[in-house]
């Protein structure tokens, strides 16, 4: 009976131990995937300029490696551009017409500002204002362009404007101008399926 009794004890021990570690592994799983979702968490601007009620954050390429490097079931078009670059705003209507066309086909359109720091309040904002532009407009603020423009892609020249097509499958990088048919061609070609 004693024999029973300690085997019985036995296996509630055994039985409350692999519960016990079943819940330390189920809790480090856990902390991983938090930890994995904090990383991948939007990063902070550097800094965030407003006026007239519109506000553009600027950050660094460490933070602005977040929005190209999504991996999801989004497919992303990102424009590097500026005010004071005549081509690039020759095609932003294009940008602009690519984000109302699609904003309801898992397709995000971020402008990237790389006008100076100085000019933002300036010249940025009421660019924006002014245009009524609807994408998502940020800017890159990072004096380090010689090793940036190599991450983004490694044969930029720097020249603008300049284009990534993304998602979780496929990229592409173009340094040119767009008309509107050639952007929604190249775009067709990431989310045909």
């Amino acid at each position: 009976m004693k024999k029973m009794l300690l085997a019985g004890f036995a296996a509630i021990f055994l039985l409350y131990s692999c519960n016990e570690k079943k819940e330390k592994e189920g809790e480090e799983e856990l902390k991983e995937t938090t930890d994995t979702i904090v990383k991948a968490k939007m990063p902070a601007p550097i800094h965030a300029y407003t006026k007239d009620s519109v506000t553009v954050n600027a950050y660094n390429y460490d933070g602005l490696e977040y929005f190209l490097t999504k991996s999801n079931d989004t497919t992303y078009v990102v424009n590097f551009w500026a005010t004071w670059c005549v081509p690039c705003v020759e095609e932003l209507p294009y940008f602009e017409q690519l984000n109302e066309k699609y904003k309801n086909d898992k397709v995000k359109v971020l402008l990237v500002s790389l006008d100076m720091h100085k000019s933002v309040e300036s010249r940025l904002i009421p660019f924006i204002k002014n245009k009524k532009l609807q994408s998502d407009v940020v800017m890159l603020r990072d004096p380090d362009a010689d090793t940036w423009i190599r991450k983004i892609d490694t044969t930029w020249s720097g020249a603008l404007p300049a284009t990534i097509i993304y998602n979780k499958n496929e990229r592409k990088f173009y340094e040119q101008s767009f008309t509107y048919d050639e952007l929604e061609k190249e775009l067709n070609n990431f989310i045909k399926p």
